[in-house]
């Protein structure tokens, strides 16, 4: 792909979207860049990766940098992904600090003000989920908000689902971008791989069909893509770290597996533009979130 050359004025930079889980990151980005680059579902710490949305402007190309929620972590996973959501916030020419705005601020969002009150990059605090929120609710959220910031600071409050209140927020962010040239090619979306999206949308339709302890223990690995003209087929393993939640993932009569693997075999063919042959595989390796051998070959390193 050919990187033309930017015209005079134009402005360009990488923008971090941080909160805590399950605050809408990965809705917001996806509804930025008009595709779907990352996956979303009700699991709070669904993004795992450093995720980049691209979004090209005729004047400006901002490249939205998806992190996972900011949390206390349980295990040598969740160290690796809050590394790597304060290492984006840190190197971005820009930050969007997303908090949930149909509820009041709490801990979470407290730490998360904290560490980013000697940001030298501008912060854009947005109060996502507004839609949610009844009319009595409106100022006590604002205000609880307004305490971990200057009070007299104001939000930009969005619904990231909706569409709703994005103009003012991509104003602001376009406008205090630095003059640069094109770092993607305009009709890229993303940098990711194709075999890492569809990964990612195995695992999104797991976090979809499953509850409790099996979102958090599931990794997916593509093992094989076989590209033909009107038909790419795909093995993937969906690891676990029980033979119990491998029994759940499979369900009676293997049922929760087809339902998995039509969901995403569906999503697949809306990123190739043809059919998809999908098969699906379960196996277990315990304590994987554990292991720093593990998590390297599934891809999760501490970035820099």
């Amino acid at each position: 792909m050919i990187i033309p050359e930017a015209p005079p004025g134009f402005r360009s930079g990488f923008v971090a979207i941080v909160g805590r889980p399950n605050v809408g990151k990965s809705t917001l980005v996806n509804r930025l860049v008009g595709e779907k680059v990352a996956i979303v579902s009700p699991t709070a710490q669904t993004t795992r990766n450093r995720l980049r949305g691209i979004l090209t402007l005729p004047t400006a190309q901002i490249i939205l940098v998806d992190t996972p929620g900011i949390h206390k972590p349980q295990h040598r996973l969740g160290e690796v992904l809050v590394h790597n959501a304060r290492s984006a916030a840190g190197s971005a020419d820009g930050i969007v600090l997303v908090v949930d705005g149909s509820v009041e601020a709490g801990a979470g969002d407290r730490f998360i003000a904290e560490s980013l009150k000697g940001s030298k990059a501008p912060v854009w605090p947005v109060l996502n989920k507004v839609d949610r929120r009844s009319r009595n609710q409106v100022e006590p959220i604002r205000e609880s908000y307004r305490k971990l910031f200057d009070p007299e600071l104001v939000f930009y409050e969005i619904s990231a689902l909706k569409g709703s209140g994005i103009e003012p927020l991509m104003e602001s962010i376009i406008s205090s971008l630095p003059e640069g040239p094109y770092y993607y090619p305009p009709d890229l979306f993303t940098d990711q791989p194709e075999r890492f999206i569809m990964g990612e949308l195995v695992r999104e339709q797991v976090l979809l069909a499953t509850r409790e302890e099996v979102p958090h223990s599931v990794a997916v690995v593509i093992d094989k893509v076989e590209e033909g003209e009107t038909l790419t087929r795909v093995l993937a393993t969906i690891m676990v770290e029980r033979d119990s939640q491998k029994i759940i993932l499979i369900g009676k009569g293997g049922q929760m597996l087809k339902a998995i693997g039509t969901g995403a075999r569906h999503q697949m063919q809306k990123l190739v533009g043809h059919q998809i042959y999908l098969q699906l595989f379960v196996k277990v390796k315990e304590r994987w979130r554990q292991s720093d051998s593990t998590l390297r070959d599934l891809g999760y390193r501490r970035e820099q």
